[in-house]
């Protein structure tokens, strides 16, 4: 079974997107460096430094399955049946959005009306021993009281946001300690970290 790891850019106070979902100056980074990286969008070609475009190939090239919420998937209006990452997608809703579902027939997607421990499962099923990415927000924060993330990948941007939506959402846990970074690696305008949950709760 492959690891089940939360990713996404955070601004320094610990934002990933502004109140409206907008991102801001947060993916700077993807778009400052001479490495062009093409993705499954035509219209969405990645610019990186070397240092980064290696740290991103390793990370696409064992990425199986994509868990995130609701709120995402309808502010990007299900990235059109093909999420940028190429990989299948699952969604954590309360209501399986029908006409989208009838409107791109054959599109990767999986929506789970039972829970983030059932949508976990499914990516799990659905990647084998390829990583299960958790997007960042109120899923990360359930996936992590529920003990089901086994590290926290952040491109920790240098930006200040000030207010917005915060990695984790909000938890009810007290203060969760993680390990030591398995990953620190210096980029331009990004430092990408990786850090293993090392206490799950029982």
């Amino acid at each position: 079974m492959g690891q089940v790891i939360a990713n996404a850019s955070m601004s320094l106070d610990g934002y990933i997107a502004k109140d409206d979902n907008t991102i801001g100056r947060l993916f700077d980074w993807l778009q400052n460096g001479e490495v062009e990286i093409p993705t499954v969008d035509p219209g969405i070609t990645f610019h990186l430094t070397p240092t980064s475009a290696e740290h991103w190939r390793r990370w696409a090239d064992g990425l199986g399955a994509l868990v995130c919420g609701r709120t995402l998937f309808d502010f990007t209006g299900g990235w059109d049946g093909t999420h940028t990452m190429d990989v299948p997608v699952i969604v954590v809703t309360h209501q399986v959005p029908t006409a989208w579902v009838e409107a791109h027939p054959g599109a990767p997607f999986y929506f789970v009306t039972d829970g983030v421990r059932a949508a976990v499962a499914k990516a799990q099923e659905i990647s084998g021993s390829r990583t299960v990415a958790v997007s960042a927000g109120t899923i990360t924060g359930e996936c992590l009281e529920l003990g089901l993330l086994d590290a926290v990948a952040i491109d920790l941007v240098p930006v200040v946001m000030g207010r917005g939506r915060p990695f984790f959402g909000e938890l009810s846990m007290d203060d969760v300690p993680l390990g030591d970074p398995t990953v620190c690696i210096q980029g331009d305008r990004v430092t990408h970290l990786v850090f293993p949950v090392t206490e799950k709760p029982t």
